[in-house]
């Protein structure tokens, strides 16, 4: 766990109201918007609690009372006038513990929710019923992708239509018209590499490696790929965990030769490095909101291929999008090999597309609308 504090310009004459941003479960993608909320979003002094990204069960459930006991109390003395948390925060508890923060302007960020999570697992509806309560429990609830907000109400309602004595639905309704749609922004490279035209394909696949993002469906791809005599280089990369999905093993394993990464890069820049010498970025996800490892590959001038569902139709044109058999693995998987091959003669050819533009997605586009919802009349 940790803390910290950030000062906005010391030359104001009038003392920057106080804001404390609270991430529940600080991953990866959630630390880099917070970094990127309070670098853009100047006109507050921030505080910044972050909760290691580890127990998930446990930290949903409890972090609200974490916050309630040192080091944290103190940070919420005097109450700011901004509570910004991530959805993973019990902001219901947490406010209905601390009376002092009914008077802070309270805006939940929904990088996820847990009703569209591809796993019918009823021992999450607490966690659920807790996302209900903490999006109720703001002043603000906001979504990064109108996917993300759409499959939240949707769950909601029918997990709600489930309690033995009923919701009334004007519960909903009534924060549904509260509910935002703002994305991550995106901090675009000044200029992309150049590609080399030569040589075989370059494909990217940098998710997490877990069940949802689709790992079965890209050993089907590379087996298909291989078998088709298509020339292409693999690079896998992402956030790995202690349990390897059996269908990552099984490709490193079976397919050492087309393998040219395989695993987390040493750090930050050297992600990049790899991310702007890649032709093409993947995806075979079944849970994404936003699909931030897709956009910075676009960013550093790759071809995306991305399954027509998702959060994926707002942010990637359709025709970078493969079509979507979530049901129908083997199907879905012949058809984005289908592409691929297309796209390795293409680069033979010299005529790979140019990625989509991602100028609407940047922090320079989206700034005002963060500072419109951060503040109190937002």
């Amino acid at each position: 766990m940790r803390s910290r504090e950030t000062a906005g310009d010391d030359a104001r004459p009038e003392t920057p109201p106080a804001a404390l941003l609270v991430s529940g479960y600080d991953a990866a993608s959630h630390a880099r918007w917070a970094e990127g909320v309070m670098s853009h979003v100047a006109h507050y002094r921030w505080r910044h609690v972050a909760l290691p990204a580890r127990h998930f069960s446990w930290r949903v459930r409890g972090n609200a009372l974490s916050l309630l006991g040192p080091p944290y109390a103190a940070l919420l003395e005097p109450p700011p006038a901004l509570l910004l948390v991530t959805s993973m925060v019990d902001l219901a508890t947490l406010r209905g513990c601390h009376a002092g923060l009914a008077r802070s302007h309270a805006v939940v960020y929904f990088h996820e929710n847990q009703f569209a999570y591809p796993a019918r697992d009823p021992r999450l509806d607490d966690i659920r019923l807790i996302s209900i309560k903490t999006a109720l429990a703001a002043d603000v609830p906001v979504f990064n992708s109108a996917y993300n907000r759409d499959s939240f109400f949707s769950g909601a309602r029918a997990l709600l239509a489930r309690m033995p004595d009923g919701v009334a639905p004007e519960l909903l309704e009534r924060l549904a018209v509260r509910a935002r749609v703002l994305p991550v922004p995106l901090t675009l490279p000044a200029a992309t590499a150049r590609r080399t035209a030569s040589g075989p394909l370059r494909l990217l696949w940098n998710h997490r490696w877990e069940h949802d993002k689709g790992p079965e469906r890209l050993l089907a791809v590379v087996r298909a790929l291989d078998a088709g005599g298509v020339d292409f280089e693999l690079y896998v990369t992402g956030q790995r965990f202690r349990r390897v999905p059996p269908a990552l093993v099984v490709l490193a394993q079976r397919y050492p030769a087309r393998l040219a990464q395989f695993g987390p890069l040493a750090d930050d820049a050297a992600y990049r490095a790899l991310v702007a010498r890649m032709d093409v970025v993947l995806s075979t996800a079944l849970h994404d909101f936003q699909g931030l490892a897709v956009l910075d590959g676009i960013a550093a001038g790759c071809v995306p291929l991305v399954p027509d569902r998702l959060a994926y139709r707002e942010f990637v044109p359709d025709r970078f999008r493969y079509p979507s058999w979530p049901d129908d693995a083997r199907r879905e998987s012949t058809a984005l090999a289908q592409r691929i091959a297309a796209l390795a003669n293409d680069k033979r050819a010299g005529r790979l597309p140019p990625p989509p533009a991602l100028d609407a997605l940047a922090w320079p586009a989206l700034e005002a609308a963060y500072a419109s919802v951060l503040a109190p009349s937002g």
